[in-house]
Parts: C-alpha cells; structure tokens; sequence
C-alpha cells in the first residue's frame, strides 16, 4: 500500500509514540486524524505536523466514542493508545476495576477498532491496521504488571490470528513490539536509573516509525510482528 494520499487513524497520538507516527505518516503523505484524551497536547500535536493533520478527543475505552472517530473510514488504523505498566498498584493488589481498565485500554480497545474498521476498509479495495505491542508481552518472566503486561501478549497473538484477513477483506493487520523507546518521557526515565542499571540505549523513535511504514506498506506481510529490542536491529519474527 502506498500511504501518500491515504487517511490514517492513531490512537494516542497526543505525545510519545504516537505523536512520533502520526508525525512520520503525514511526512509519507497521508492525512492524518490523531486521537487522544489529551486534548491540550492533541491540539497542540495536530498543529505542528501542519495541515495534514486534525485532532479527535477520544478515549478508546468508550465504544460509542471509537465507533464515532472511525466513521471517517480510515485507510489505515494505526492502534497505538495503551499504558498503564508503571501505574500502581497493579494486579492482584489493584482493584478488579482498576486491572480491568488497563485490559480494555491495551487490548479490548484494539479489538474493537480493528473490528470497526474491517468492513469499510474491504469495500474500499483494502487497508493496514498496525497494533503497537510491547516486550512486556513476550518471555515467560515476571512483570511488575501482570495486567499490562498479559494484554500486550493478547495483543501479539490477536495479530497473529488475523492474517487470513488479508484474503477475506484486503485488510493486513501486523504488530511492533517495541522495547523501551527514546520518547521525552521514555529518555528522562532512562537517565534518572544508576548508571548500572539503564541497560542499551532505548529503541529510536526513527526505528520505531520506521518499522510502522513497513508493515503498512509492505503488501506481504500480514499477521506479522516486528520486534525492537533495544541494542539490536529490528527483527521480523517467523509467522
């Protein structure tokens, strides 16, 4: 798929990885619609990548305003919104409410998107879902979220599942999997670790859209996840 001309949808594009997409597709050509709960920071977002781009207030727990952001009927969803991982507490001391909302924030909400888009997108001649995962969901160690951190791995194999679309609808759906990336917050969080503990450099946010451009564009490839490991080249993993 070409981008330039095409419309993007990405969730949680008012800071951080998001911004960092949604910023490199408009680059590529495509308008792009950011969405956010953040609305200063959306605003603020949308504007400097220019007239390309437009802002929607949207929290993707809310499936009235999901449905409503992709009325627009995008060529390509991009389901970047999630978080949660340092929140505390977190699973089995946080409430059934509290781990709930980070399930359906990282993993329900692009199900559901993905499902939105999958008619209009065949009835346009076909589209590209990228999900954003994280390594959190990947390995069998422990994770100081075990929410956060289950729903990553949900979203990983949700992808997965997913290729026979690129037959039945035209609609290619892939996944990154991204270490820790070199956002503003991501590079401060870094640097206040003792030395001893910071680990590789943190995966380039250039990397990271870059490795976005690819799995959209690239007609192969469907159901396939992208790991960023940090200090490591970005690998395909088998299908």
């Amino acid at each position: 798929m070409q981008i330039e001309g095409k419309l993007a949808v990405v969730t949680g594009a008012a800071v951080g990885t998001g911004r960092a997409i949604a910023t490199r597709l408009a680059a590529e050509g495509a308008r792009v619609v950011l969405a956010d709960v953040d609305e200063a920071a959306g605003a603020e977002a949308a504007a400097e990548i220019g007239a390309a781009a437009s802002f929607r207030a949207t929290d993707m727990r809310d499936d009235e305003a999901v449905a409503a952001l992709l009325a627009c009927r995008p060529d390509i969803l991009v389901n970047n919104a999630g978080g949660g991982a340092v929140l505390r507490p977190c699973f089995p001391d946080a409430t059934a409410e509290r781990w709930s909302a980070s399930l359906d924030l990282n993993l329900r909400a692009p199900m559901l998107a993905t499902q939105l888009v999958l008619d209009p997108m065949r009835a346009a001649g076909g589209g590209a879902v990228v999900n954003l995962g994280s390594t959190a969901g990947r390995g069998l160690g422990p994770h100081v979220s075990p929410e956060y951190s289950a729903a990553k791995a949900g979203l990983i194999r949700f992808t997965a599942t997913l290729a026979p679309l690129r037959e039945s609808h035209g609609v290619r759906v892939n996944c990154v999997v991204p270490d820790w990336v070199a956002t503003e917050r991501g590079v401060a969080e870094r640097a206040a670790l003792p030395a001893d503990e910071r680990g590789p450099e943190l995966v380039p946010l250039e990397t990271l859209t870059d490795a976005v451009v690819r799995l959209v564009t690239d007609d192969e490839l469907a159901g396939r996840v992208v790991l960023l490991d940090r200090g490591r080249p970005p690998e395909l993993l088998p299908a």
